[in-house]
């Protein structure tokens, strides 16, 4: 989290695989199958087992499906 620093909040700039896996209504093994082969959104390897999604990127991905169907 990032704090924005005109209001003092912290500001979510990334999601969990977790967090994915929730939106989408997934299970965890899919958004980490999702996450390890998409070109669509910006995902961040932190280590060997620790991903981060750009929450932007995810949700302009995300957006766009909604549209599509």
């Amino acid at each position: 989290m990032m704090r924005d620093s005109s209001a003092g909040e912290c500001v979510q700039r990334t999601y969990t695989a977790e967090q994915v896996a929730q939106i989408l209504g997934i299970s965890l093994r899919k958004a980490y199958g999702l996450c390890e082969t998409t070109t669509q959104f910006k995902v961040m390897r932190l280590g060997k087992r620790c991903l981060r999604i750009h929450k932007e990127s995810f949700d302009k991905w995300l957006n766009e499906q909604a549209e599509l169907t």
